[in-house]
């Protein structure tokens, strides 16, 4: 292996692991407040990407108002799942693991409206040219690339001072601690997370027009990217945001490198190994953090 392609490695590996840790993180603050995976998620991420396709190719919209638009519908989306389907069944008392089960119907009825839509087949909106991209040390970083990087950074650092610093954003991190006290506060459960369902969406949403800027989009897009946007959440445990990079930055090295030893096609199964791997040995991930319900 050659420097270049070293370096080519490292800067594939550092922007793949910056899209897992944003998706990972939207998907972190949804969880902390419902206490179950939120499967559905991976649609919010394709709605992201489809929806920017319909409003700038479809409709002939200039790109950063259907991104604007894109970011909206798919956060209402998520909205109305969450209204119409889990308060209902929180309500009613139901388990998480039902919940997780109405979450996967959720899916694919969602990602099936998708294919019914726009068809299998691959899209895109990219309407600018395919340039060669920015040499550094023998590799190349393209301007979606560099665009991806500074967009995700900006946004994780905003999200996360947003849930750090305002009153909402301690809202979440109250119900997320400990529900019972927190309504006790006075502090809405249900508004509480309706607050972090539109904060996850969109990142989400961002997350999957991002990928469908480099790579195009498929109906199943957003799937593949929740899994390994969850198993960097267990590999890093719920803890700090620094476990969660540690756990991206290992399941995209070990995925790149398994690429490149092996065959591209090991990525997928390089994933579920690092997951069942943690779960026997290390299962509350790098933090050490217990959760306070394990309830998938």
């Amino acid at each position: 292996m050659d420097i270049s392609f070293l370096i080519q490695i490292i800067l594939n590996i550092a922007h793949s692991s910056l899209i897992i840790i944003l998706i990972s993180y939207s998907f972190q603050v949804i969880y902390k407040t419902t206490k179950f995976f939120h499967i559905s998620h991976g649609i919010t991420i394709t709605f992201g990407a489809y929806f920017t396709y319909l409003f700038s190719v479809e409709l002939g919209l200039g790109l950063p108002v259907s991104m604007a638009l894109a970011i909206i519908l798919s956060t209402v989306q998520s909205l109305i799942v969450f209204s119409l389907i889990y308060r209902y069944l929180k309500d009613l008392k139901t388990s998480n693991w039902l919940i997780l089960i109405a979450s996967l119907g959720v899916y694919v009825v969602l990602q099936n409206l998708i294919s019914l839509l726009f068809g299998d087949d691959t899209k895109s909106f990219r309407t600018w040219k395919v340039k060669e991209g920015y040499e550094v040390g023998g590799a190349y970083v393209t301007d979606v690339q560099l665009i991806s990087i500074f967009v995700i950074v900006v946004l994780l650092i905003l999200s996360h001072c947003f849930i750090e610093k305002t009153i909402i954003g301690k809202q979440i991190k109250a119900v997320s601690s400990n529900l019972s006290l927190s309504s006790l506060l006075g502090i809405s459960a249900n508004n509480t997370t309706k607050y972090s369902f539109a904060i996850g969406s969109a990142l989400a949403s961002c997350a999957g027009i991002l990928i469908a800027a480099e790579t195009d989009m498929t109906p199943t897009m957003g799937f593949n990217w929740l899994l390994y946007a969850v198993v960097a959440m267990i590999i890093g445990g719920m803890g700090k945001m620094r476990y969660l990079i540690l756990g991206a930055l290992l399941l995209t090295t070990a995925q790149h490198l398994s690429a490149y030893y092996l065959d591209s096609k090991w990525m997928n199964a390089t994933a579920y190994i690092i997951l069942c791997v943690f779960l026997y040995f290390k299962p509350y991930g790098f933090s050490g953090n217990k959760l306070k319900k394990a309830e998938l």
